[in-house]
């Protein structure tokens, strides 16, 4: 077995500058959304992926791995504001999956701050494995609105958690036993708000490799008009010569060339 993967960032139709981060490593794959104007939510974002790059290539992890982590990147926003009085404020979400062993079977370890969001499909079913960490989703926990009403009230875009506040935020953390044939989407909100969520299922059950679902999923939001910044990584099990679970040293990564030199200039 093995793990395939494919990403793509755009700036969108509106915004002047990106920032929307993502990782795609070989154990942990995530997208990090910046608030805090310009520059500063770039700065935010980045922070968070360049946290969890270096996480990335230290090798073993777990829950408290994935914690511990989450809990440094936030003081590192902090302290970024503390620092740079011009960029007080700044903050991101993260949304992600980790790959790892617990006891002789492999999990995934998936993770989630605010409103980006980690999509599960398999057996040719899309469930959301996180929950959007917004005041909108908190009126549909209570009753006051259904979720069809969520997609365009204000309250969407008012996160209740965040990175780059006090106290820390509490992520949420999930864990999935690995299966054959499962693929990962995971994305910033400037895809979900342009993509329902029936036009994702189609769209990953239609496009197998997962650099093309990357690709035209983000096509999809742009031709929807792509108000905010568009991130996405599709992450697929697929079969291999063997019948093992897969590897963190069979992943395959697939990147557009300009978005791979941006990751190359880090």
């Amino acid at each position: 077995m093995k793990l395939i993967a494919g990403a793509r960032s755009d700036v969108g139709k509106v915004r002047s500058h990106n920032e929307d981060s993502y990782l795609v490593g070989k154990r942990i794959w995530a997208v990090a959304d910046g608030m805090g104007g310009h520059a500063a939510g770039e700065v935010a974002s980045t922070i968070v992926t360049e946290r969890l790059r270096a996480q990335d290539r230290r090798g073993a992890l777990d829950l408290d791995v994935i914690t511990h982590v989450i809990d440094a990147i936030n003081e590192a926003i902090l302290e970024h504001g503390r620092t740079h009085p011009a960029a007080l404020g700044l903050g991101s979400t993260v949304s992600g999956i980790a790959s790892t062993r617990l006891g002789d079977v492999r999990h995934w370890i998936v993770f989630n701050i605010g409103d980006s969001r980690v999509y599960r499909y398999a057996n040719g079913r899309l469930t959301r494995e996180t929950v959007d960490h917004n005041e909108a989703e908190e009126l549909i926990e209570s009753g006051e609105l259904d979720p069809e009403q969520a997609k365009t009230h204000p309250s969407r875009s008012v996160l209740t958690r965040a990175l780059g506040s006090v106290p820390g935020p509490q992520p949420d953390v999930l864990v999935l036993p690995q299966r054959r044939d499962d693929t990962f989407l995971i994305c910033s909100d400037g895809l979900t708000s342009e993509v329902p969520d029936s036009v994702l299922l189609e769209t990953l059950r239609d496009y197998q490799a997962p650099d093309e679902a990357a690709d035209r999923l983000v096509q999809l939001a742009l031709d929807n008009g792509a108000k905010d910044n568009v991130t996405a990584i599709v992450v697929a099990v697929r079969s291999g010569n063997d019948t093992d679970t897969p590897t963190e040293e069979s992943v395959e990564t697939t990147i557009p060339k300009a978005e791979l030199q941006v990751l190359n200039e880090h």
